[in-house]
């Protein structure tokens, strides 16, 4: 299944003032790195955020948010987000946001050692 382009097209847009960000296909969407990590992105049609474990808890109370689980894992520290939950600016904002703020504290995936 394709991922929501618009959807993409907006998140591309609010993070355009960023430095280092960098757009990649992966999990069948997009997946916006900034400082290298992975911090935000597109799934289908929801949105993919990489918030930490510390505020897992307090986002699953939100609307439209529920468990991240890719290859039958559910991902702690990840969720996704429906248009339910993005549908304003401002709860839009408040998604990109959590991402960034925990990007600064993040760790960068080890880099796989080439052959």
């Amino acid at each position: 299944m394709a991922y929501n382009e618009q959807l993409n097209d907006r998140l591309r847009e609010a993070l355009a003032h960023l430095d280092n960000v960098e757009e990649k296909h992966m999990f069948g969407g997009t997946c916006y790195m900034v400082n290298g990590k992975m911090c935000i992105g597109v799934m289908k049609d929801e949105l993919m955020c990489r918030i930490g474990p510390d505020r897992y808890e307090e986002a699953m109370e939100k609307r439209g948010c529920h468990e991240m689980a890719f290859a039958g894992k559910v991902m702690k520290g990840y969720v996704l987000v429906s248009e339910d939950g993005i549908r304003s600016t401002k709860d839009f904002r408040y998604w990109i946001n959590a991402c960034l703020e925990f990007n600064v504290i993040a760790k960068a995936a080890k880099k796989k050692k080439t052959k």
